[in-house]
């Protein structure tokens, strides 16, 4: 039996492979860089990258229960039948709190239920849903109910807090907690089945979801592989504009490439730009799309100076997504070489690594 002969699809790829693009887009990836056998276990087993990341989380977050979980003061508000804080007089007038015997009071109060731990906490619940191995789930709920029993409750929107999460700093003790529990967050597939993986996004943009993926996930897959090459990932370009008018610059539209893979030794530049969409457009006969191209050729072109002999010789090629479809073709257009290439996301996710791997020379 095939490796995709048993797996779920959304649209026409393998769920398999959408965790493969994000062990690849995510920073368990880099976690892994030294760790050669877990790495080509979690490309060759994606299925089993959620209990990779219940298995880092539980170890960060048993550690941190060995100790004592972080307190911060945190503003709260309550009908008490003392003053303590301050007195809040609207609500106790509207609330008639008075003739019960009590008074609402804000104060300040050391306390382990804040958003960092939350955040953690909510991060255990999820990965007890989807992990495979019985012992890491019951560790994950162990490891929950424990923090709910110190008082860290789960009832908070962990989506917007996992946004503000790699903008924080942490102390040492909190911070590989942390971002262990930032990595199950990053575990988003979005399903049309209720309860599978993930809740159905609002928006229900699979394609922009996907399209963002691709994009990080060849990035984080050559900032790691490629021993030889440097990656610079979202470069943006200035546009050779001299001489121009004053507002000029205001008005032109930003440029920016994807994905530069340069030589370390300064002999090959390669400017990627990846695409979700159908490779080629058919009107009276199938051809590759002109925008894709315009856009490509631009970023080469504009970029030539005589200070940089890479830029008179770089590579440009656009990247696809494809199911079932295979394309690897290129033209030299005035010094530089196009390359039109596809990855077939249907297929099993050795093919998906070697292609990709292919795609840049040793």
């Amino acid at each position: 039996m095939s490796e995709q002969s048993n797996t779920k699809t959304i649209g026409k790829i393998p769920v398999r492979n959408l965790w493969l693009l994000m062990l690849y887009a995510s920073d368990l990836y880099k976690k892994l860089r030294d760790m050669p056998e877990k790495r080509l276990d979690a490309e060759q087993n994606p299925d089993k990258i959620p209990d990779l990341v219940a298995e880092i989380l539980t170890v960060e977050v048993e550690w941190r229960l060995r100790r004592m979980l972080t307190y911060e003061l945190q503003l709260r508000q309550a009908d008490l039948t003392r003053v303590r804080g301050r007195i809040n007089h609207i609500r106790t007038k509207r609330r008639h709190l008075l003739h019960q015997g009590k008074i609402a009071c804000s104060f300040d109060e050391f306390t382990v239920d804040i958003p960092r731990n939350r955040f953690v906490i909510a991060a255990l619940n999820r990965l007890s849903a989807i992990v495979v191995d019985e012992n890491l789930k019951q560790r994950c709920r162990i490891d929950a109910a424990t923090f709910a029993r110190y008082g860290v409750s789960n009832l908070f929107d962990a989506r917007q807090y996992a946004v503000n999460t790699r903008n924080t700093g942490y102390g040492k003790d909190d911070a590989k907690m942390i971002a262990a529990a930032q990595l199950a967050w990053d575990l988003r597939i979005p399903t049309e089945e209720s309860g599978y993986l993930d809740v159905v996004l609002p928006d229900r943009s699979k394609e922009n979801w996907v399209r963002y993926l691709f994009e990080r996930a060849v990035g984080g897959f050559y900032s790691i592989v490629l021993d030889k090459w440097q990656v610079h990932r979202g470069k943006r370009f200035e546009w050779p504009a001299e001489p121009h008018t004053h507002r000029i610059k205001e008005i032109l539209p930003e440029m920016k490439t994807d994905i530069i893979v340069e030589k370390s030794d300064k002999s090959h530049r390669i400017i990627i730009d990846t695409k979700f969409t159908e490779i080629t457009a058919q009107w009276h006969r199938e051809t590759l799309k002109s925008q894709n191209i315009y856009q490509i050729y631009s970023y080469l072109r504009s970029q030539e100076h005589d200070g940089d002999d890479l830029s008179m010789t770089s590579t440009g090629m656009l990247l696809y997504p494809s199911v079932g479809i295979d394309y690897d073709e290129s033209a030299t257009i005035q010094g530089h070489k196009l390359r039109f290439v596809t990855v077939d996301l249907a297929s099993d996710t050795a093919s998906i690594r070697n292609r990709l791997r292919d795609l840049i020379p040793a």
